[in-house]
């Protein structure tokens, strides 16, 4: 929803502002309006924020997307010093919700211009990796390091803000396949570039349905500063959700008819189906069962909702609601949905569970919490004079 407000702008501001918008808004539905609503969401974002030090920790949002990974890290006890979303709808709906417009385009941000943090928080996109480059300056005998690597990609500027800034840990986010992309080697390069950047590394693939009613596989990848810490190690022991949640615990009661299968789309999807059943493949549509659970909830749902159909008596199949949609990722009932229905399905596809992401953040904080108190037991014993003995055995002991 919007509302609409007339204003009255000087020659001189409407041309400057013309100006500033055709030079510097890189989205490719750029307009005058869409300038003035974004600088008033930046006007209203510097508002004073909670003081930092009444949290446990500061962290920063990367590839923010509607603020997903940001529930979770504020609900274990940090706060949000920086977030950064190139997509303006994504930016409204985060906005509604947090009151904060994120930064634009990542690339244009200089590191240094970042706050400092404590825990790096990123969502990043998988982008092909150039090794042609790499391959080439190993042949000459040249070293090559991440930037090498990585540069041209959205994780190069990953790699460059933990450089820059040095987090005590991060925890990055991605789809199943990146383990396997490239034959695998996309996602060496992200290890090896993270290992060079001194951060010891840990992941592992998590299903979502241990949360919510969706199988939904993700991977995540989890570092902490070596030259921080020592003996560093670290364990997914995630807690899933007990009882399981089912399909029928986020479905709505009152259904606009809008949501249901047209006659056409209805008979499509069928034959579409019945002709890749024939052939031997595995494509078609979806049909959650109340008592079970869901495929994964993609970006592409808007299309025609083909992957997750509910059953409805009498009547064609329908696509989920968007607020369904938010509850199947684990977002609670009053997080805001200020942007269409197409808007809001590619949203949630995008976005990330957030209950796993709670499970994820809390072990993280107390990984670090951890290894912050081992740091200064070694610092104090070490001021006290004490053996290298004695510290190793005080350490171990915590």
């Amino acid at each position: 929803m919007s509302k609409q407000i007339h204003i009255r702008l000087e020659d001189s501001v409407y041309e400057a502002l013309s100006e500033y918008n055709a030079q510097y808004n890189t989205q490719k539905d750029s307009s005058i309006q869409n300038c003035i609503n974004t600088a008033i969401m930046q006007f209203l974002s510097n508002k004073p924020k909670e003081n930092p030090s009444d949290s446990r920790f500061k962290f920063i949002d990367l590839f923010a997307g509607i603020g997903g990974m940001r529930i979770a890290y504020e609900k274990a006890g940090g706060i949000c010093v920086y977030s950064n979303e190139w997509n303006k709808y994504c930016q409204q709906t985060y906005f509604a919700n947090f009151g904060e417009k994120p930064d634009g385009d990542i690339t244009l941000v200089e590191a240094s211009s970042i706050p400092d943090h404590d825990i790096l928080v990123a969502g990043f996109p998988c982008q092909p990796f150039s090794i042609a480059g790499v391959s080439k300056k190993q042949s000459l005998g040249k070293a090559t390091g991440f930037e090498d690597k990585t540069q041209g990609t959205l994780f190069f500027d990953v790699c460059r803000i933990i450089k820059a800034k040095r987090p005590k840990a991060f925890m990055l986010e991605n789809v199943k396949n990146l383990k396997s992309h490239d034959h695998g080697r996309t996602f060496k390069i992200i290890t090896d570039s993270l290992n060079e950047l001194d951060y010891e590394i840990f992941y592992s693939v998590i299903d979502g349905q241990n949360y919510v009613p969706q199988h939904r596989e993700r991977i995540l990848i989890i570092g902490f500063d070596r030259k921080r810490y020592n003996d560093i190690d670290f364990k997914f022991d995630i807690t899933p959700v007990n009882p399981k949640p089912l399909m029928k615990d986020i479905l709505e009661k009152d259904i606009n008819e809008k949501y249901t299968l047209s006659d056409n789309l209805w008979n499509y999807l069928q034959q579409y189906s019945a002709k890749h059943k024939a052939a031997g493949n595995g494509f078609g549509y979806g049909i959650a069962k109340p008592d079970g659970i869901a495929r994964t909830l993609s970006a592409r749902y808007y299309k025609d909702g083909s992957e997750i159909l509910i059953e409805q008596n009498g009547k064609n199949p329908r696509r989920l609601t968007p607020r369904e949609c938010a509850r199947l990722q684990g977002f609670p009932d009053d997080f805001k949905i200020p942007v269409s229905d197409t808007q809001a399905y590619k949203q949630f596809g995008n976005s990330v569970v957030v209950p796993l992401m709670c499970n994820m953040a809390q072990l993280v904080v107390e990984k670090l919490t951890e290894l912050e108190n081992k740091q200064q037991l070694l610092k104090s014993v070490i001021n006290k004079n004490k053996s290298k003995k004695d510290i190793e055995k005080e350490a171990v002991a915590i």
